[in-house]
């Protein structure tokens, strides 16, 4: 009798894992890994922030601290403080008891969390995401129940900015009730955000719509290094009135990746009913992983409720914002005094992690097999792999890739 597991057919990789591993096993001097999305200090290092490192020194020294489990829906101190970051300590929602988080499992976990609320207690199942956008919050949704997976148009690669006619029609056409989901800031994987005026239009729509806001916030402070900037689109639909569930992560805002510190925000319009809420995201929890650790929440709760402490990070994560604008800027400098085809602007206008660069395919798979520089297939690439020591060899590369292969539809060609 053969093996019951013989059914079990291998499974595509995951793109950026394997990019990873192929990086990490590559013997070539002059690598660069532009492909993972987390930040690299100027020597291309994994960078913790000290502020961490000195609160966890104080939590060693804590001997009341113990290895207890916490409540299902996590460490209060921590959801309330992430929350008042989110929307605002002054805002109205707090005050009465309309917004309340609970402690997820990074941003993921919280996408997941609140996905299954909104299909298993509000009956949602349909779902829109820009196109492109992260790659997991398709399977998150569709493993969370949802059955009608849709795409509204976001990224113009005639322009490599936005196509906002076509975004708001997309809207414009959803069924009533359809789930939005929206980048609080830094769009991954295209760095172009909405204006302050494109975000008003899209909250017009989506009110005449009756289209329910579920926003990630994976990048609040780290993107433009402002909290509140970060923050605006979120507190703006709030000011409007809408209920919404917005997703948090602080693995790069505080450099917590392993840790899977998240925070599924929730604004509702009484708070007479946030007690229901509660006790169902509780029931959602307790059959998915029943409770959160403990460690990186003690250690943002702990930050955020100490004004030294909060200072210091907020410093942190400008020093972190203003690393990538200035790499943004050198590589498009290179790229400009090469004379590289077509026009990089786009770069400099993008914000956060991630640039979406307008390299095709085959470019990218010259990149990596002629230079051994990792980066997305889609040329998506994150700008803390650069620094000063690789930006004119990657520059370079880029050069002569887009020098060897034009394409028709190369999308830099046209601008």
């Amino acid at each position: 009798m053969g093996s019951r597991f013989e059914v079990v057919e291998q499974g595509p990789p995951i793109e950026v894992f394997q990019l990873m591993k192929l990086f990490s096993e590559d013997t070539y001097q002059n690598k660069v890994n532009l492909s993972v999305g987390a930040y690299r200090d100027e020597n291309g290092k994994p960078w913790v922030l000290p502020v961490v490192r000195k609160m966890e020194k104080q939590m060693a020294e804590d001997n009341t601290l113990l290895h207890e489990y916490l409540p299902v829906l996590g460490l209060e101190q921590f959801s309330n403080a992430s929350v008042a970051m989110l929307i605002g300590p002054d805002n109205p929602a707090i005050a009465d008891g309309r917004a309340f988080g609970i402690q997820t499992l990074s941003g993921t976990g919280s996408l997941r969390v609140g996905a299954e609320f909104l299909n298993k207690h509000l009956k949602y199942t349909t779902f829109y995401y820009s196109s492109p956008t992260w790659e997991n919050h398709h399977l998150v949704f569709v493993n969370s129940g949802f059955t009608s997976p849709r795409t509204y148009r976001y990224w113009d690669p005639k322009t490599c900015a936005i196509d906002f006619d076509g975004l708001i029609e997309d809207l414009r056409s959803a069924p009533e009730n359809s789930v939005i989901l929206l980048h609080a800031c830094a769009h991954n994987p295209t760095g172009i955000d909405p204006t302050q005026e494109q975000w008003e239009k899209i909250a017009d729509v989506m009110e005449e719509r009756k289209l329910f806001p579920f926003f990630d916030s994976a990048y609040q402070g780290f993107a433009s290094g402002d909290l509140d900037r970060d923050a605006w689109a979120v507190r703006y639909f709030l000011k409007r009135g809408f209920e919404l569930v917005c997703a948090q992560s602080y693995a790069k805002n505080f450099g917590l990746y392993n840790e899977r510190v998240g925070n599924l925000a929730i604004v509702v319009k009484d708070a007479k009913l946030a007690p229901a809420v509660k006790s169902q995201l509780t029931w959602v929890v307790r059959g998915m992983y029943s409770n959160p650790p403990a460690h990186g929440a003690r250690v943002v709760a702990n930050v955020l409720a100490d004004r030294q402490l909060f200072d210091e990070w907020r410093g942190h994560i400008r020093l972190m914002s203003t690393r990538v604008m200035q790499m943004r800027e050198a590589l498009r400098a290179e790229l400009v005094k090469l004379g590289t085809p077509g026009s990089w602007d786009h770069i400099v206008k993008q914000i956060g992690l991630f640039s979406y660069t307008g390299l095709n395919q085959r470019q990218v798979e010259y990149l990596i097999q002629e230079y051994h520089i990792y980066l997305l297939s889609s040329g998506r690439i994150n700008i803390c792999g650069l620094n000063q020591s690789n930006v004119q060899y990657v520059a370079n590369a880029i050069h002569d890739a887009v020098t060897k292969f034009p394409a028709e539809d190369d999308n830099r060609a046209k601008l």
